[in-house]
């Protein structure tokens, strides 16, 4: 038993890791060629300096467009006996020629977005959901005040509910 035990011994201490060397160089002199052939253009066509040059040429110019923050608001939440705290942030996308008239109707913008948030049941703001739903719906009574046109979107950055 010894015998076999030692015959063994020998037949794995005389695998060679050369074809594991050799596979490893040949992965990596393979991967590097493909690398450079799509690179350089002789594979799927193009340069290096091709994507550039199209980006160049296919961007627009960004919007005439503003964002104005709105104060941080905190609202409580809810009658019941424990405090419930609404942390609240965002800004207004508007066009460059309205930020001054938005930005003057901030304290209306704030009042209304204070009213309407707590106005909202808990349970609605705790739904993973709800967010899209209370966006739409601030964003359009922030259009009312400020007037058709202006404010074109609510960026929501803040959302706590503590």
């Amino acid at each position: 038993m010894a015998e076999a035990a030692a015959s063994e011994e020998k037949v794995s201490k005389k695998k060679s890791k050369l074809p594991l060397l050799i596979g490893v160089v040949l992965m990596l002199v393979l991967g590097g060629g493909g690398f450079y052939a799509t690179f350089s253009g002789m594979i799927f066509g193009g340069s290096a300096e091709a994507p550039a040059e199209h980006a160049a040429e296919g961007a627009k110019p960004l919007p005439d467009i503003a964002f104005v923050p709105i104060d941080p608001l905190v609202v409580s939440l809810g009658s019941t006996g424990r405090a419930r705290h609404l942390r609240f942030a965002s800004q207004l996308e508007v066009s460059k020629v309205y930020q001054e008239e938005v930005t003057m109707l901030m304290p209306r913008i704030l009042d209304v977005l204070n009213g309407y948030l707590r106005a909202v049941e808990v349970a609605e703001l705790e739904d993973p959901t709800a967010l899209i739903r209370l966006r739409a719906q601030m964003l359009r009574r922030v259009q009312i005040v400020s007037g058709e046109g202006r404010v074109r979107d609510l960026l929501v950055t803040e959302f706590v509910l503590n």
